[in-house]
């Protein structure tokens, strides 16, 4: 069962408004930039919200009309205003849901091909095309950042970026190695391959995130200085009709 108290997000939208009130917030863009995103967020969860509200009580509305006498208008108007407040309430059940820590963030995507050859390369073909119009289909950007064509079909490796808000958090849930059984095109014998593709998915880090290093979880080691940083080692061997010999020399790189 999923908790979601409308009144705490409020607050906390008030309290993030307040900080955009002070005379150096907008000086710093590192500070600023997160905090006007969660503002963002959070106006965007209460502005759904209270489209539900008003959904609900419009279809009460609807509902008593309808049952003082029957109009097919009605039930037509009725009709649509349940299916819109049964996408908004999954499509606010699952902002819900997100609560990791990158889960709003752009997605890294980078797809490779497994055993297989050709068969997995049309495979990562096939998945690279099915996330993009995915990513289209729900309001998504994709920019190409890697890119390398198989050598008969297929492709060998992609890297892609998915922007938008919870990309990374609907898409994390999709890495891994994902297989198809298949008639393969590319058999003349038209026999079943298994093709193997692997998924990798990494959020987009922005410029916002602190790294905090734990003193107590470092070693240092301390070595006393040699007359000597790196030697180079090489090995020749010459020979003739009467004789052979090897010389070697190394090379010493002052610190």
């Amino acid at each position: 069962m999923i908790h979601f108290d409308i009144s705490t997000l409020k607050k906390d939208l008030n309290l993030l408004e307040e900080k955009t009130n002070s005379p150096d917030f907008w000086s710093n863009t590192n500070k600023s930039a997160p905090i006007l995103s969660k503002i963002k967020e959070l106006k965007n969860k209460i502005d759904l919200y209270t489209k539900l509200n008003s959904d609900l009580v419009h279809i009460e509305n609807l509902n008593d009309l309808l049952m003082l006498e029957y109009d097919s208008e009605l039930l037509e108007e009725l009709t649509k205003y349940l299916i819109d407040i049964e996408k908004n309430v999954n499509k606010l059940e699952i902002a819900t849901l997100f609560s990791g820590k990158y889960d709003r963030n752009n997605a890294i995507l980078t797809l490779h091909p497994g055993a297989g050859g050709t068969e997995s390369q049309d495979w990562v073909q096939m998945l690279y095309r099915m996330y993009s119009r995915w990513a289209t289909a729900n309001g998504y950007t994709i920019k190409e950042l890697d890119f390398m064509e198989g050598e008969e079909a297929g492709i060998k490796s992609v890297t892609f970026l998915v922007s938008g808000e919870y990309s990374y958090g609907y898409l994390k849930g999709e890495m891994g190695v994902h297989r198809l059984v298949r008639i393969s095109p590319f058999d003349s014998g038209g026999r079943r391959h298994t093709s193997f593709a692997s998924l990798e998915v990494l959020p987009e880090i922005t410029d916002d995130i602190k790294l905090e290093i734990n003193p107590e979880d470092l070693r240092i080691d301390t070595y006393r200085a040699s007359r000597c940083r790196r030697s180079t080692y090489k090995q020749n061997r010459f020979s003739s009709k009467n004789y052979s010999y090897t010389y070697k020399y190394c090379c010493i790189l002052p610190i």
